[in-house]
């Protein structure tokens, strides 16, 4: 089984990188996007230098249990480990675009967003959520984000009584035909002649970690790459007592392995116990 730690030390040793000359077997990938989702799903099962096709799926068949595409998140997800969502920018500092689905510091098998795929892939209820926010310059990588949505996604009910708020209100509109959806609303037949119908879909966006955290990290502009992981430690804990250990004792340079203090995302005066995992080059 992998994670996030093996993931690490997987880039360390493999972290430069042209997204856009990577392959979805014998295709190259058809954009940046594409190219850094391959990269992450190498990167967490050690496949990146593997030749035999067949083989690198067998692999993939035992690590992951479901993968889902632009349009069904999450995109990937670890056999009884995390859910990822992949996320490529082409500015440092830019805001990530979660369109319709709002942060989620876990995912919840009961949530109306995912498909059935995606519920009965296994056996599960919740899943931790990490998202790997990659930085993509004139196709290469130079900075990848792997962060743990309870470091700063609120509670689920936060989002929620948004939502719910503005569903509601727009339910409330006389005169017009209203049918169920996943979305904010939809509106049937706005028109007289009932040949109009207007759907109203939620656009969520979140500041950049380089922005979210700068208080505990500060882009070097002087790397070629960065590579920055975080999470509660309590999470970095649950990890086994191997996995941490190497880690902690990679002899690569660049790389540091940090107690930090974050603000909690439901009270911001609040801080967690968190680790912060580094490696630039």
């Amino acid at each position: 089984m992998s994670n996030i730690l093996k993931a690490f030390i997987n880039i360390t040793h493999d972290y430069q990188v042209n997204i856009q000359t990577l392959t979805h077997g014998n295709n190259r990938a058809n954009n940046m996007g594409e190219g850094l989702e391959a990269y992450i799903k190498d990167m967490f099962a050690g496949t990146s230098h593997e030749p035999n096709e067949q083989k690198k799926l067998e692999i993939f068949e035992k690590l992951y249990s479901y993968q889902g595409n632009k349009n069904n998140p999450p995109d990937l997800m670890l056999k009884n480990s995390d859910a990822i969502e992949i996320k490529k920018l082409e500015s440092k500092n830019s805001a990530i675009a979660l369109n319709s689905s709002y942060p989620k510091a876990k995912l919840y098998a009961n949530s109306p967003m995912i498909t059935k795929a995606c519920k009965a892939c296994e056996d599960w209820s919740v899943k931790d959520m990490l998202y790997a926010i990659g930085y993509v310059k004139q196709s290469n990588l130079k900075s990848l984000w792997l962060v743990y949505g309870d470091c700063f996604c609120a509670e689920k009910e936060t989002y929620e009584r948004i939502k719910d708020t503005i569903s509601n209100g727009i339910n409330t509109i006389a005169d017009v035909e209203f049918t169920e959806t996943k979305e904010l609303g939809k509106v049937k037949k706005v028109d007289p002649l009932g040949i109009t119908d207007l759907r109203i879909r939620g656009m969520w966006h979140i500041e950049n970690p380089n922005k979210i955290f700068s208080y505990i990290y500060e882009y070097d502009e002087s790397k070629d790459f960065q590579l920055i992981c975080l999470m509660t430690r309590d999470k970095y804990d649950s990890f086994s007592s191997e996995d941490r250990e190497d880690v902690e004792s990679l002899g690569v340079d660049g790389v540091e392995v940090l107690d930090v203090k974050v603000k909690s995302p439901d009270n911001p005066v609040k801080l967690m116990d968190a680790k912060l995992l580094v490696f630039r080059v």
